[in-house]
C-alpha cells in the first residue's frame, strides 16, 4: 500500500540531497550506491545508465529502500521503503539533465558515456519514515 511523502519533508526533493538507494543483490545481500533523487507528488524518481548494478538489481528485484539526509540538518532525514513500479527510458535523458541542473548547475548531465541508455526508475514508497529535529534526537 503506497505512503505518501510527509509535507514537512518534500523540500528534501528541491535541494541537492543526496539519497542512498539500497537495492538487492542476487544472493538477498544488500548494495547501497549514493544517488540523486526526485519526487512527482507520488513516486521518487531515480535515473541511472542500463546495465549498472543498481538497474540489473532493480529489474530483478524491484524492492529498494532510500534514505535522503537534510544536507543542512544530519539529523533530519527521510527513509522509504518500497518498491520499483515502472523503468522507463521515456524522458530518462531530460530527467537526468534536470537533476544535474540541481546538483550540479548545469544544463547537461556531464558524465554521459557514449552509447549509454538512461533510464529512469519509480519508486512507489510503501512504508516512510521521517525524523528531523535536534542533534541527539533520533533512532
Amino acid at each position: 500500500m503506497a505512503e505518501n511523502i510527509p509535507e514537512g519533508y518534500r523540500d528534501l526533493f528541491a535541494v541537492p540531497a543526496l539519497g542512498h538507494l539500497a537495492t538487492l543483490m542476487p544472493d538477498g545481500s544488500p548494495q547501497v550506491t549514493p544517488v540523486w533523487v526526485d519526487f512527482d507528488g507520488t513516486f521518487i524518481l531515480v535515473n541511472s545508465a542500463k546495465g549498472r548494478q543498481k538497474d540489473r538489481n532493480m529489474r530483478a528485484r524491484p524492492q529498494v529502500g532510500i534514505d535522503i539526509t537534510d544536507p543542512a540538518n544530519p539529523y533530519r532525514y527521510l527513509a522509504a521503503r518500497g518498491r520499483v513500479t515502472e523503468i522507463t527510458e521515456d524522458g530518462a535523458d531530460a530527467h537526468i539533465d534536470k537533476l544535474a541542473k540541481k546538483y550540479l548547475g548545469v544544463d547537461k548531465y556531464p558524465s554521459r558515456v557514449p552509447g549509454e541508455v538512461r533510464c529512469m526508475y519509480k519508486i512507489l514508497p510503501e512504508h516512510v519514515h521521517a525524523q528531523g529535529g535536534n542533534a541527539g534526537e533520533g533512532s
